[in-house]
This record gives C-alpha cells, structure tokens and sequence, in this order.
C-alpha cells in the first residue's frame, strides 16, 4: 500500500531505502494501522514519535512538550472514510495521555492533507519552513498543532 500511495501521491516524498525502517523510525512511541472490511486488509497507517531537533513543528511550539504524528496514509481506495481522521484521533489522544501535545510537518505540495488537518481543527504555525531532507533537497513544509483542549 505504501508503494501505491507513494506512486499516485509521491507520499512519502523520496522512496526509503528501507521502508520497514522508515515505519517504524527510532522515535517511534505507538503506531496504528486501520483494517478495511473482507479483504481489504490494512487500508491506513499513523505513527506518534518522538520529537526531535529535526521537526520543525516542534520546534515552533513553545507551550510545553511535543510529540511528533507523521506517517500517515490511507489506502486511495479507501479515502473518504473518515480513515485519516480516525487514525489522526488515535495519536492525538495517546500524545496527550503522555501529557504531550501533537504536532507535525507536512510538505505544502500535500494539499489533501493538509486539507484535512485544517477541517480537524489544527493550527497552522508556520506557511512555508523550509527544511532539507537530504543533501541538496530543501522541502517547504506547513508546520501544524492539534487544537488545545
């Protein structure tokens, strides 16, 4: 599923050499997969991770600790679900019972999803960071927080 949705959304936006390590990076504290019906299998994917130096969500957030979401996709078949948005709930709700609050960066030619933070309710902390993925590779990014309680 990762390879389709990398194929028809360029998500994630460079290929992983190893794409089991990329789901499950060193940061990782939970992760969750959603289950289609019959045969579908698993039709999405979200993971809750540590923040690190290198996020820029975090890095804009200044009213206590983060925890980073990211990896999420959904299946394209299964899209118009409310399968992100369940699987968004799931992280937002284990970040906060750690007592830390949700961020995350998305790259700005992701419209959908960011789309889909903003119908959430999330915040917008910074337009356009820029920041370099690999070597010679700057992404601009959309940096966003869950609502506050």
């Amino acid at each position: 599923m990762l390879a389709t949705v990398h194929k028809e959304n360029a998500y994630p936006l460079n290929w992983p050499t190893d794409p089991a390590g990329w789901l499950t990076p060193r940061s990782l504290l939970a992760v969750w997969v959603a289950e289609g019906e019959g045969e579908e299998g698993i039709i999405g994917h979200v993971l809750l991770a540590d923040s690190d130096a290198g996020n820029a969500a975090a890095a804009l957030w200044t009213d206590g600790p983060t925890a980073v979401i990211n990896r999420l996709y959904v299946d394209p078949v299964a899209r118009g679900r409310g399968v992100g948005a369940e699987l968004m709930a799931r992280a937002v709700a284990e970040a906060e019972s750690r007592a830390l609050h949700p961020v995350l960066d998305v790259a700005s030619t992701a419209t959908a999803a960011a789309a889909l933070y903003e119908r959430l309710g999330w915040t917008l902390l910074a337009a356009e960071v820029e920041q370099e993925w690999l070597p010679g590779q700057w992404v601009k990014l959309r940096s966003y927080a869950a609502p506050t309680s």
